[in-house]
């Protein structure tokens, strides 16, 4: 299988988040993707495609302030990562805000996902290294891996957050829309990819299916709900599955098969597998119980649907073991 990787992804380092109240070190480190390259092997580079792709999923002045905010933050006489602290109430009126605080808070949902010198190089290579994994699926590929940090399942269309900037999975499901394909996306990772619900929510050229934690207990809270099934024209193709802290393979291999079952009515011809690691038992943000060998069992049972998949990296903070879980699921295709 092919894996795509860009080295300027190693230039987002962010230092801290705010965690549990406190002031923590960031889990998103470049060990992450060290730890996954050292156990998969050789990579190929992106292709460069541009902003079109990216602006075809997210909004202009979102893009615009991701691309200004830290030279920005600098201006403002601040030092280190750019993170917000002041976010509007929820339907308070658009105002054409300048200050960077301001900025932040239109522009990011949380405290945990800070802008720094190398953030937006490291996100737009991370969405041409997935718009590259589709190139190779929609050449004939039976499946490539696209190796992105940060991850994008949390960023919206013109808001990030949960560590996310720009929604690779949605950047190439939208892609393989253009190129005449019927799209699912397959979200396993611990946490539900709000960002990616809200793209596609109104929306019914793409099936939307997430395994994810309760967000009455998890991150991120206010989307993942069992209730939630699209809107408009996309009424019926947005579904959610919950599953309790403490799962483990047993409990979650029936969602596995409810959600494939789920993704075969659509009558997709490419899926996107949004991968996210953190449900395995030792990550130290989460909060399942697979082990390292489940991840080739689930891995097995996807390819058996016979859709050709682009695998995208979202989370995944158990950096020792990182490596393992990614190439055993890798493994599986």
């Amino acid at each position: 299988m092919i894996t795509v990787f860009d080295d300027r992804q190693f230039g987002h380092r962010p230092v801290h988040e705010f965690f549990n109240g406190a002031l923590a070190a960031h889990a998103d480190t470049p060990a992450r993707a060290t730890g996954i390259l050292r156990a998969i092997g050789d990579t190929v580079a992106p292709t460069d495609h541009g902003m079109a792709p990216l602006a075809a999923v997210h909004d202009p002045a979102y893009l615009t302030f991701l691309t200004e905010a830290h030279d920005r933050w600098l201006a403002a006489g601040r030092t280190g990562d750019a993170i917000g602290y002041a976010w509007p109430v929820v339907g308070r009126r658009p105002l054409d805000l300048t200050r960077i605080d301001a900025l932040l808070g239109r522009y990011t949902a949380d405290a945990v996902t800070p802008i720094g010198a190398g953030t937006w190089d490291a996100t737009y290579w991370g969405a041409q290294t997935a718009l590259t994994a589709l190139d190779h699926v929609l050449a004939g590929d039976r499946s490539a891996f696209a190796l992105c940090r940060p991850p994008g399942h949390h960023a919206g269309r013109d808001y990030a957050g949960g560590y996310c900037f720009l929604n690779n999975a949605a950047i190439i499901a939208q892609a393989a829309v253009g190129a005449g394909r019927r799209v699912a996306i397959l979200d396993v990772d611990y946490h539900h990819g709000n960002g990616t619900q809200d793209i596609f929510y109104d929306r019914g050229d793409v099936t939307f299916v997430s395994i994810h934690a309760d967000p009455h207990t998890d991150f991120p809270y206010f989307w993942g709900h069992p209730d939630e099934h699209g809107a408009g024209d996309g009424l019926g193709a947005n579904h959610n599955i919950i599953l309790p802290r403490g799962t483990g393979w047993a409990d979650y291999a029936p969602a596995l098969d409810r959600s494939l079952d789920l993704i075969a009515a659509s009558g997709a011809d490419l899926l996107v597998l949004s991968f996210g690691a953190d449900t395995y038992e030792g990550d130290p943000i989460s909060g399942f119980a697979l082990k390292t060998e489940d991840f080739a069992t689930m891995a097995h049972r996807i390819a058996a649907t016979g859709l050709p998949t682009v695998i995208v990296m979202e989370g995944g903070y158990a950096v020792d073991a990182l490596g393992s879980n990614v190439a055993t699921l890798l493994s599986g295709f």
